[in-house]
């Protein structure tokens, strides 16, 4: 079972940047792809980026070049460096694992406003 925490969001202005968190439980984090997705009002929930167990990463368009996904697995932990933000990068994030077997787990999500 994974357990995933995310942290790091906030407010930050058109351009900025914020680097988000994703702490996971378990003992088996290093076998699990790992990814970031988001959801805004109205929207539905999207992964924007993902890292396998391996570290081959993959982002949508919309973030490509902005965003780096990045893991260590030493630390149980995925981060999602984000720059480069734009007011419509305003959403909750959230953290998704799988392992390609059926489990799959999000975590609780993490508020990021960009705005003036």
């Amino acid at each position: 079972q994974v357990q995933l925490v995310e942290s790091g969001g906030g407010l930050v202005q058109p351009g900025g940047s914020l680097r988000l968190s994703c702490a996971a439980s378990g003992r088996s984090f290093s076998t699990y792809h790992m990814g970031w997705g988001r959801q805004s009002p109205g929207n539905q929930r999207e992964l924007v980026a993902t890292i396998t167990a391996d570290g081959v990463t993959t982002y949508r368009d919309s973030i490509k070049g902005r965003f780096t996904v990045s893991r260590d697995n030493a630390k149980n932990t995925v981060y999602l460096q984000m720059n480069s933000l734009k007011p419509e990068d305003t959403a909750v994030y959230y953290c998704y694992a799988w392992n390609g077997l059926g489990d799959a787990h999000w975590g609780q999500g993490t508020e990021v406003t960009v705005s003036s």
